[in-house]
């Protein structure tokens, strides 16, 4: 049975003004998982990891596998994709609620993030999902660019996710099972084969 529906709905709000603030708190409506993308520079013999958080991602396609990221134009990470090609997304567990901030620019973690090097591209340690992803498209969008990646490898685990919503952050109540068989999944990003790396931090 649905609980009852708390709050007033958006039927009675007469006004339609979509500035950029009301636009901001009204999507914040919208809960969304979070994310970290990474990319690298330095080259292939000394790469160096850098990562931003971001909830601005959707999938796009099952055939062929295509996932979209949304990037500001006026952050690092954008110039590094555009420039490799390629990037890579972890999808955060409930417990990395201070690894989110940390790649946001804000309160640091404690501890330098882990990664795990996978098909060349830095990916966090403990993450639910590990994706490898080179741009396919790409579309200016406002002061966004939007990279359509393909999927070209895809590790999953099993817990519950960090979820953004109302700016701010919550761990999702889920059964950690596998929907389709009922078996947990074993989870991704083994420690043994995590490195160490300084990322640059993107707001």
């Amino acid at each position: 049975m649905n609980r009852p529906s708390q709050g007033a709905a958006a039927d009675g709000d007469t006004c339609r003004d979509a500035g950029p603030q009301r636009l901001r708190r009204a999507l914040g409506h919208f809960a969304s998982g979070v994310t970290v993308v990474t990319t690298t520079s330095g080259g292939p013999e000394r790469p160096q990891a850098h990562g931003m958080t971001a909830n601005a991602f959707t999938s796009v396609s099952l055939e062929p596998p295509l996932v979209l990221v949304s990037i500001s134009e006026q952050a690092r990470t954008h110039e590094r994709i555009a420039r490799t090609g390629r990037y890579g997304v972890s999808i955060l567990r409930g417990e990395q609620e201070s690894l989110s901030y940390h790649f946001a620019g804000g309160a640091q973690s404690p501890e330098l993030p882990r990664f795990v090097w996978r098909d060349g591209l830095p990916l966090l340690a403990g993450a639910l999902v590990h994706l490898s992803c080179r741009v396919r498209q790409t579309h200016r969008a406002g002061d966004h660019t939007l990279f359509i990646g393909e999927v070209e490898g895809l590790w999953c685990g099993s817990g519950a996710p960090l979820v953004h919503y109302r700016r701010g952050l919550h761990t999702l109540a889920v059964d950690p099972a596998d929907p389709e068989t009922g078996v947990p999944r074993t989870t991704v990003a083994p420690t043994d084969t995590a490195q160490t790396g300084r990322p640059i931090h993107v707001r």
